[in-house]
């Protein structure tokens, strides 16, 4: 596929080097971009070196509901060491941060109202997540002020899961805090629901749900201050979904690049490092609010 086709407003291109010299700073995306939870993508390692190579900046922005260091942990686990990027900005680091908050009088609106007794959501036997957080939690959410959202391991049917935790928290007019904004997650090849989703029913129903991650744009202005940049223009936001990446980098007004083989892989009738066809594209994009400024198969060069 020729790397200056453009269809309905994307330029599709064969890998990132393609554009790389038009940009100064990228702002990628961890899982479905980099790796599936297990292992790299094909390439994929060997586009970030590029990258490196080329002097380019680079921050790691992921809506996992861990914080910074877990992450950073898992790359290196995966093979992505810390000398491959400049900074890691979690969606559950930013929530962290939020709740550490709690109380003080440098408090958001939000977290300087927030009482102390807190119902989490989370994988089993992970608690980490809240370590160093003045909170008590609590095993009932009638005994809660709030409710927070980490993670669940499961792959479907998590709608069906909160309908009780979701009935029980609109019934008391609690507000949510969601650490981790996905409503889909890669995990080891396999596409998987994520606990974005029960936020999302919740606000639909009427719940307040404080945000963290992508698409909202105060975790933007994290990684500008950690690309040190100030022409947003010189920026590029690579990531596989359109909803939280793509839809993140038109907030903030950066140029970006959609992964096809990513969680909308089913969508567009593709598969490893291939580009769709321009009708499953147009057919995609048609009636979506935001399209990307690239389109590439995968995070390769």
């Amino acid at each position: 596929m020729p790397a200056d086709a453009n269809w309905a407003g994307t330029q599709t291109i064969t890998g990132l080097g393609a554009v790389a010299g038009r940009y100064d700073g990228f702002i990628l995306d961890q899982w479905g971009v980099l790796h599936d939870g297990k292992t790299p993508y094909p390439g994929a390692l060997e586009c970030l070196k590029a990258l490196r190579e080329a002097g380019k900046r680079v921050v790691v922005l992921s809506n996992s509901g861990k914080r910074n260091d877990y992450n950073v942990a898992l790359m290196a686990r995966i093979g992505f060491t810390p000398d491959l990027y400049d900074e890691m900005i979690s969606a559950g680091e930013d929530a962290w941060r939020g709740l550490a908050s709690r109380g003080k009088t440098d408090a958001d609106e939000f977290y300087a109202g927030l009482g102390r007794r807190c119902y989490a959501t989370k994988r089993p036997g992970d608690s980490s997540f809240l370590d160093g957080v003045d909170i008590d939690l609590v095993a009932d959410v009638g005994q809660a002020d709030f409710l927070l959202l980490i993670g669940d391991a499961r792959e479907t049917g998590l709608l069906e899961a909160y309908e009780g935790l979701i009935e029980q928290g609109l019934a008391r007019g609690l507000p949510m805090v969601c650490a981790n904004p996905d409503t889909h997650r890669v995990d080891g090849g396999r596409l998987a629901e994520a606990i974005g989703l029960v936020a999302e029913e919740y606000e639909r129903r009427g719940g307040r749900v404080q945000w963290h991650g992508k698409p909202y744009p105060p975790i933007y202005r994290s990684c500008l201050a950690s690309l040190g940049l100030s022409d947003k223009g010189r920026i590029l936001a690579v990531g596989d979904s359109l909803h939280h990446d793509i839809a993140g980098a038109a907030r903030f007004r950066c140029d970006s690049a959609l992964v096809a083989d990513g969680i909308h892989g089913a969508a567009l009738g593709v598969s490893g490092n291939r580009l769709p066809t321009e009708a499953a594209w147009r057919g995609f994009i048609a009636d979506k609010p935001v399209r990307p400024t690239y389109l590439m198969g995968r995070f390769v060069w």
